[in-house]
């Protein structure tokens, strides 16, 4: 499974072209895609008006969407955000930590165009989609 990010999804539903959206285009006919609760509140809160709101939910609803909530993700998460920040590394946004231990928890592949999931990926292990592979 490949969670796609929000910074992904703001790029493609705006036209935005690049290496993520254009893997994202090829990618959904092949492979499983998600998103998390989170990255959906994100991605419908800065949508603006009540039809383009209903469009996007619409469209996102095609993708399995996983819950990240719970006392043990909260627990992960706030772990790893210690551990990073005892190497010296602040984690800007707690619903990245919670992306990125949800996915490193669940072994799920992340896209993502946000240097703040560099840390994950080379300190506690968070796979992410190698942008140009498939």
């Amino acid at each position: 499974m490949v969670i796609i990010d929000t910074t992904v999804w703001i790029d493609y539903l705006g036209g935005v072209e690049n290496a993520q959206t254009e893997w994202l285009d090829e990618a959904q006919q092949r492979m499983r895609l998600g998103l998390t609760d989170l990255i959906l509140c994100e991605l419908l809160q800065g949508v603006r008006g009540d039809a383009m709101f209903a469009q996007v939910r619409r469209e996102m609803m095609r993708f399995e969407i996983f819950s990240t909530g719970g006392m043990e993700m909260a627990v992960a998460s706030a772990q790893n955000f210690r551990t990073l920040r005892a190497k010296g590394i602040t984690v800007r946004k707690t619903i990245d930590c919670l992306i990125a231990t949800f996915c490193i928890t669940g072994e799920h592949l992340l896209l993502h165009h946000d240097r703040d999931f560099d840390a994950f990926e080379q300190h506690l292990g968070l796979r992410v989609v190698a942008v140009g592979e498939a």
